[in-house]
């Protein structure tokens, strides 16, 4: 396995000057095979069921590489239409863009300043082709704290207390979410269909969600209600509902259903992953996601990833890319590796990025993934909102 890793790594730096394989790599590829596919969502839009049969099919083809916020703001930049610390390294935007809904969902909708930023990076994003996930970190809805604020262990409690003040004021902040999800539109006048992932990082105790501050009966309530609430109170059909448990260490499938709310709940199987340089922890559950993904026939992904800074030991980690991105994702039916955003930092005084950015040590090795027939970018999408050939969408 080692020289076979060696061998491929010599052959991807080989390629480095090369431009981007455009071949689907059909001659290596087997046939196809029927494949029917439930979403949570009965009504979902037709644009919706398609990106889901889209996002189970492309995990045979490559994975998707995405970036957090990466269409607001970047290392030295911030809410410039157009821009990507991406793009100017490769010429390429991601094919994923993340974004955080909760400064427009919670008391912080009229006063966050990139709100107009987050919806027109969804349509300009959307308008390429680009698939768009969401996750919410949203303040703590009882005390008035942050996402970070785990103080009590009544929140979900009080979420789910019909009438509470807490409830109340949670099915608010779900309103906010669905009056934008349903004004987002492409340019057909159609529902753009987002990868929602709610309660992300649950197996973590830091925030007021997570393991410290809920039991699993509370969790699993908590989501179950946040769907019927978006999906039977309030219409919204675009959304494949995505559950991201955070595995850092050697992980198993059995790790990953922490808290699993039910097949019949979750859409997508995500993955936080921050393991760092051990590589072997990746390697671990990626090896879990696809086995699991497969059992239950649900597409999965690597839902955020990174080293802060894009260090190793201290030092820069030139060869981040290859070495811990590129060569674990070979031969893994994964749909996507999103990651973790550049804080806007223009003198450099801090080391909060996750992503490339020019003239960084590692844009070279991030040149070689960039280049590797399984990296996707934007321009190698499919049509990701057209039903994908032998999957059905229930």
């Amino acid at each position: 396995m080692k020289m076979y890793h060696a061998l491929l790594f010599a052959a991807l730096v080989a390629c480095f000057s090369c431009e981007k394989s455009t071949s689907t790599e059909e001659e290596v590829t087997k046939p196809e095979t029927e494949v029917a596919l439930q979403l949570f969502d009965k009504s979902a839009t037709l644009e919706t069921k398609a990106l889901y049969s889209q996002l189970w099919r492309i995990q045979s083809k490559g994975f998707m590489f995405g970036h957090h916020d990466g269409l607001i703001y970047g290392r030295e930049w911030t809410n410039e239409p157009g821009r990507s610390d991406v793009k100017e390294i490769v010429d390429d935007y991601p094919a994923v863009f993340s974004v955080d809904f909760a400064e427009l969902m919670d008391d912080r909708k009229n006063t966050s300043t990139l709100n107009a930023a987050r919806k027109r990076t969804i349509l300009e994003a959307r308008k390429r082709g680009e698939v768009i996930t969401a996750v919410c970190h949203l303040n703590n809805p009882l005390t008035g704290g942050d996402s970070w604020d785990n103080s009590s262990n009544d929140v979900a409690k009080q979420i789910l207390l019909e009438g509470s003040a807490t409830n109340l004021k949670f099915k608010s902040w779900l309103d906010n979410l669905a009056e934008f999800a349903l004004s987002l539109k492409d340019d057909n006048g159609k529902a753009i269909p987002i990868i929602f992932r709610p309660f992300h990082e649950h197996t973590q105790q830091w925030s007021w969600w997570g393991s410290k501050c809920t039991t699993a009966e509370e969790f699993i309530q908590l989501w179950k209600f946040t769907q019927s609430y978006l999906k039977d109170t309030k219409s919204v059909h675009n959304f494949i509902y995505a559950i991201s448990p955070q595995r850092d260490n050697n992980g198993t499938k059995q790790d990953l259903l922490f808290r699993w709310p039910g097949d019949d709940a979750v859409d997508f199987i995500g993955m936080d992953c921050y393991h760092g340089a051990n590589t072997q922890a990746f390697q671990s559950n990626l090896r879990a996601l696809q086995e699991l993904s497969q059992e239950k026939l649900k597409p999965c992904g690597v839902t955020e990833i990174g080293i802060e800074g894009i260090q190793n030991g201290g030092a820069p980690y030139t060869t981040y890319w290859t070495n811990e991105i590129l060569i674990p994702m070979i031969g893994k039916k994964v749909s996507m590796v999103v990651l973790w955003r550049n804080a806007y930092d223009p003198l450099k005084q801090g080391m909060h990025f996750y992503g490339p950015w020019k003239n960084h040590s590692s844009t070279d090795d991030f040149k070689v993934l960039f280049r590797s027939t399984v990296s996707l970018f934007s321009k190698d999408l499919p049509n990701m909102y057209v039903m994908a050939d032998k999957v059905t969408v229930n």
